[in-house]
């Protein structure tokens, strides 16, 4: 277990299912101690409806996220650099991040976290996987980071 770091830059494929809900989740677990955001190797798709329900479960509202990909945050001013730690949640997320920090001294973790997206037939059984991903983040966090900091978790 590591102690907080200033700044995490989450990352998957589209920036619509596990980054959000990674962002949104440590938001809520740590505080604003840390700058947390998100982003995708594209951004092609909005946040899911399944991640903004699952995270709503346990109180973390997504449903104002806009995704974003690596090129557009650059474009909008926040630079790679910037970060203390990047974790790629997507093979493809790990690929690209190892490809843009290659000169920064900037850290780069890959957690594979299950993708839901496809999984299960009808809304429970979808729901059921995206609650998976969703634990599986909480899990990871807590693993890393410790126990929620925040008193309401």
């Amino acid at each position: 277990m590591a102690a907080l770091p200033q700044s995490v830059l989450f990352c998957c494929d589209h920036n619509a299912v596990r980054s959000p809900m990674a962002e949104g989740i440590m938001k809520k677990f740590y505080g604003t101690d840390t700058y947390v955001q998100s982003v995708g190797v594209k951004n092609d798709l909005e946040i899911d409806g399944f991640s903004v329900a699952v995270c709503a479960e346990i109180g973390v509202e997504l449903s104002r996220h806009r995704s974003r990909s690596f090129d557009e945050m650059e474009q909008w001013g926040d630079d790679l650099s910037s970060f203390d730690l990047v974790i790629a949640l997507s093979p493809a997320s790990q690929r690209r991040a190892l490809e843009l920090t290659r000169f920064f001294h900037l850290e780069v973790e890959y957690w594979p976290i299950l993708d839901p997206t496809g999984l299960g037939e009808g809304r429970e059984a979808k729901l059921v996987q995206f609650r998976a991903a969703r634990d599986q983040i909480k899990t990871r966090l807590i693993d890393r980071f410790g126990d929620p900091v925040c008193p309401d978790n």
